[in-house]
């Protein structure tokens, strides 16, 4: 007989979790701190259209480099593969004959209120970079490929690389031989090509797009919402249905993983050492060249058109494999043990992330520090809210069940108020599984996350 009830449903908790998700979880949303800083410290048009106008020195291009390199776009790959895995944890009871209905009506639900939450950080935090209405707008088509064989779910995820790289005129191939016709015809000295070359070698940003910038920045609230809404009105006209996609097909193999085993660590270190080599080895070479070719700041094409989002992904498997890795060791464990907590209470931290730079960090009646930072000091306060996170997520964990905003989604979800304080519960208990990151544009700024 078939349930239709919630009796049963409830968060997972204790024992039941997995830490190595919480871990990756945790590391995933404080590393996203690094690439979120820039887009509320400085102007977005400026450095989009070249990022040697907000600081050049030695450190400004170390830190530029080493952020592009290793946490552009790879910690929202996390989130993505931890999003797949986290609908097979709340789904492993609807993957029996005779599991209950309620499961889906749980997920469904659970995924309309990260839309709400989404939204709410879009139109009132002001944060045009928001992930969770692009990851709740994916997981919304995610719940019926949970039964699909791991290989067939590779072969879909893989589907929104391979577009990406050879459909999309603006990333793919015939962007690429495009680029490629032009250099040639410029060689052969053909005046009209020449003409086009300047065009696209002249890295000036978007005049009026800064001065609402900066006007957004000297006034109160309404012009400062003004310039947040009308970035993320660009973002979601331009780059709303790919981001979707994105995620979509990345979480269909954050599912694959969970299946074979990977992404919980049932796997051997052996296992994990060649992943990481293959997803490092390829990944990175093919992004080191890739950002080499951009601070050429020549306009040739780019290889990264083609590869930019297998590299992502081998990265992303990379980071996964460490994690996995380095946690088969005791002292391992102890040290990624520190990022259980912030994992465990993602969802808030991601909140107080948005809260502390648009509203007090960067915001004109804050402490207005808007404009006045290169890429390495960026870098730098990127790094100390990070401590400031981990610090106050593990103080926070040993009095709370859950993130205050996880205590909200759950509760939402389950329809009933859930336990807060762990003196309300009999065991210690843990909250539950919450992962939360656009694909960024070769001509325009890309979005935050």
């Amino acid at each position: 007989m078939v349930e239709t009830g919630n009796a049963g449903l409830a968060p997972v908790r204790g024992k039941a979790r997995i830490d190595v998700l919480d871990m990756l979880r945790g590391l995933a949303i404080l590393g996203i701190f690094y690439i979120n800083v820039p887009y509320m410290a400085a102007s977005v048009w400026t450095f989009s259209a070249d990022v040697r106008l907000i600081g050049w020195s030695a450190a400004d291009r170390d830190a530029w480099w080493a952020v592009n390199l290793f946490f552009a776009g790879t910690q929202r790959c996390l989130l993505e593969f931890l999003f797949g895995a986290g609908m097979m944890v709340l789904a492993r009871k609807a993957m029996e004959p005779d599991g209950p209905v309620a499961i889906a009506d749980l997920y469904y639900r659970r995924n309309l209120w990260l839309l709400a939450f989404g939204l709410f950080d879009v139109f009132v935090l002001l944060w045009p970079g928001d992930i969770l209405h692009i990851y709740a707008l994916a997981a919304l088509f995610l719940f019926p490929f949970r039964t699909l064989g791991p290989k067939t779910l590779v072969v879909l995820g893989l589907g929104w690389a391979v577009f990406t790289g050879l459909g999309i005129p603006e990333y793919g191939a015939r962007e690429y031989v495009a680029r490629t016709e032009l250099v040639q015809k410029v060689e052969a000295g053909d005046a009209a090509a020449l003409t086009e070359w300047r065009k696209l070698e002249t890295h000036a940003p978007d005049i009026q797009a800064v001065a609402r910038e900066h006007a957004a920045h000297q006034g109160g609230w309404l012009p400062y919402a003004r310039n947040a809404w009308r970035y993320w009105s660009y973002l979601a006209s331009e780059w709303l249905v790919w981001d979707v996609l994105e995620a979509f097909c990345t979480m269909l193999i954050g599912v694959a993983l969970w299946k074979w085993g990977v992404i919980q660590g049932l796997r051997s270190a052996r296992f994990y050492l060649w992943l990481m080599v293959a997803g490092y080895g390829f990944g990175l070479t093919a992004r080191w060249i890739g950002l080499a070719e951009t601070l050429s700041f020549s306009p040739g094409p780019r290889s990264l058109w083609i590869t930019g989002e297998f590299a992502r992904m081998a990265i992303g498997l990379g980071h996964l494999a460490l994690v996995n890795l380095v946690v088969k060791s005791r002292s391992g464990a102890a040290v990624l043990g520190l990022f259980k907590a912030p994992g465990r209470m993602a969802f808030s931290l991601y909140f107080l992330q948005q809260i502390v730079g648009m509203y007090i960090l960067f915001a004109p009646w804050g402490f207005n520090l808007w404009g006045r930072f290169g890429w390495a000091e960026m870098a730098a306060i990127s790094t100390i809210g990070i401590v400031a996170l981990v610090a106050f997520a593990n103080l926070w964990m040993r009095h709370f069940v859950s993130g205050p905003l996880e205590w909200a989604w759950r509760s939402l979800a389950y329809v009933k108020p859930q336990p807060f304080r762990r003196a309300e519960l009999s065991a210690p208990p843990q909250p539950d599984h919450c992962p939360l990151s656009r694909p960024a544009s070769a001509a325009a700024p890309p979005a935050a996350r």
